[in-house]
């Protein structure tokens, strides 16, 4: 099994004409994603990759009963992007945008619990590498081939440590069952508190790889989470131990801005809460696999 996409998941692409959507589009169809079709503003009527191209996302999730949406869509526009994805019913979006404006990025929040009380879009990202489910859907920029099929979750703040993962896992053998990257913005769609409770409840994940960086508490929150909720055993790893105090690390939201931000820190609290930390990031795929031989012989 897997999280949040497989096979059958309908998926659209917004911004679908695009370069970058024309180019990772592409690279979707190709792993076997289920795309069936994208919007262009204006462009509705035409085919793109051999998909129809609507005019707005409801036209394409009536034509097409779409479940889920990636954004490729300019930072100015996301937010009325992902507004209207979860307008026309979308049960899922993934925005691999970056450089959104965080006060976007609040209105979007605000508008997802306000009017949205019956059901709730899950929103994923921005500035994220996505989400794939090896070998069968791709719903990201990530480089499929990496992935092996098997039962390990990734939940990453990092897209490129979430490859790194995935690649020195599948050279230990080792698969995953579903890979999703959180993003590094300081305001986004999804926690690793969220995808947590959906790796606990999927029967197929054996196991859990949390991916952190320093600034801000989710790592914190998951990990007491995950010491009073979570059956499967959770390897955890937060980039940025030689981080200075007050500086912005390459994503918005990795900066020490207050106690408990920084990598030792949080390494420390996952320990306190019974997780397996990785000493460094070459030792991910050698955690995890240690971690699973233990439960295996227990």
């Amino acid at each position: 099994m897997s999280i949040l996409i497989n096979k059958q998941t309908k998926i659209i692409i917004q911004g679908f004409t695009g370069d970058k959507g024309t180019f990772h589009g592409r690279e979707m169809i190709d792993y076997g994603t289920n795309v069936v079709g994208g919007v262009t503003p204006g462009k509705g009527g035409q085919t793109h990759l051999g998909r129809p191209v609507f005019n707005t996302v409801e036209d394409a999730v009536r034509e097409t009963g779409a479940q889920a949406s990636i954004t490729f869509v300019a930072p100015a526009f996301c937010a009325d992007a992902i507004m209207e994805g979860a307008d026309a019913g979308l049960e899922l979006i993934c925005t691999i945008t970056d450089g959104i404006p965080a006060q976007d990025m609040m209105r979007v929040k605000r508008y997802l619990r306000r009017y949205q009380k019956d059901r709730r879009t899950r929103l994923v990202g921005p500035n994220c590498a996505g989400i794939i489910s090896p070998g069968q859907a791709m719903l990201g920029i990530m480089p499929g081939h990496i992935y092996k099929e098997g039962h390990v979750g990734i939940v990453s703040r990092s897209g490129t440590l979430g490859y790194e993962a995935a690649a020195q896992l599948k050279e230990l053998g080792i698969g995953v069952s579903t890979s999703v990257g959180i993003g590094g913005d300081p305001i986004n769609g999804s926690s690793f508190l969220d995808h947590l409770q959906l790796f606990e409840a999927d029967p197929e994940t054996h196991a859990v790889l949390m991916i952190g960086e320093i600034g801000g508490p989710q790592e914190a929150e998951a990990a007491k989470w995950i010491s009073e909720n979570m059956s499967k055993p959770v390897v955890g790893y937060v980039a940025g131990l030689t981080a200075p105090k007050g500086r912005r690390m390459g994503h918005a939201g990795a900066i020490i801005s207050g106690e408990g931000d920084s990598a030792a820190e949080k390494s420390e609290i996952m320990r306190s809460y019974g997780l397996t930390v990785a000493p460094s990031p070459g030792e991910l795929g050698s955690t995890v696999a240690a971690v699973l031989a233990g439960r295996q012989a227990a």
